[in-house]
């Protein structure tokens, strides 16, 4: 038995194995898509996230069914917790569901590809620079695409400011609206207890180039997730002005509230 072939039957459940293998992906003869997507790479990853989902953070989500099996789909949720945890239990639940599990896409911010050799990895387990025109090319290639519509606003926001949603772009919807991509809102509970922050140091993020340096405890702690994964959401593509598209964001964001107050009137405690 060769090394690699060791380690994965050690680190890769079999059942996790063929739970990957199942979910086809358009990849070519040296094992990559054009974004650096790799399937091989993608079950250490799923088994570490199994892990950090069912146990460290104990996961409990709501309607992930209700993402569709094919076609376009943009996955878009409230963004917390310093680092894109949120991200990698959005794409845990969906990918591991027991019928029809997709392994969607996620936008990332364009200073992770600046970490050495985080830009890779991050790559091989389906994640994208945050581009409008990666975003529109996963959607041409039929994806189902992770979005934070806040950015770093939502994700760099203080411990006192949680759970109230920062400004929405109105990029994500010119982007459904062209491409016929169902919208999925999910509201996140839980993230933003993981690293709360009290402050950000401006002046040492500036001088980094990084989008913030938060004041916090440097441990991630083990707050309960709570995902609750709204009714689809579609809107045709005609000409409209811009003002009716914020129309549309907001009415997105309003059901994207909507279900951050029911994982917050659900849960029982932090932990």
């Amino acid at each position: 038995m060769s090394l690699a072939a060791y380690l994965k039957s050690k680190l890769v459940p079999a059942d996790l194995d063929e739970q990957v293998n199942r979910i086809r992906k358009p990849i070519g003869s040296l094992g990559y898509d054009p974004w650096g997507y790799n399937n091989e790479a993608i079950k250490y990853g799923f088994s570490a996230a199994r892990q950090i989902y069912e146990k460290y953070f104990r996961v409990s989500a709501s309607g992930v069914e209700k993402i569709p099996a094919k076609g376009p789909v943009l996955i878009i949720a409230n963004h917390s917790g310093q680092l894109p945890i949120d991200g990698l239990l959005i794409g845990y639940a969906l990918a591991s569901r027991p019928k029809n599990p997709r392994i969607p896409r996620a936008m990332i911010e364009r200073f992770f590809p600046t970490v050495p050799w985080l830009g890779n990895l991050l790559n091989e387990v389906g994640a994208v620079l945050g581009d409008p025109v990666n975003c529109a090319k996963m959607l041409a290639n039929n994806e189902a695409v992770i979005v934070f519509p806040e950015g770093v606003r939502g994700s760099g926001k203080l411990y006192r400011d949680r759970y109230q949603l920062q400004r929405f772009g109105n990029g994500f919807m010119h982007l459904a609206m062209k491409y016929n991509a169902t919208i999925v809102p999910v509201g996140v509970v839980g993230c933003e207890e993981t690293i709360p922050a009290i402050a950000n140091i401006k002046p040492l993020a500036r001088a980094l180039g990084v989008p913030y340096v938060p004041v916090a405890l440097p441990v991630i702690l083990p707050a309960k997730v709570h995902l609750n994964f709204g009714d689809p959401m579609i809107f045709d593509n005609r000409e409209i002005p811009e003002e009716q598209v914020t129309e549309r964001v907001e009415a997105v964001k309003a059901e994207i509230s909507r279900l951050i107050d029911k994982g917050l009137s659900e849960r029982k405690g932090l932990f």
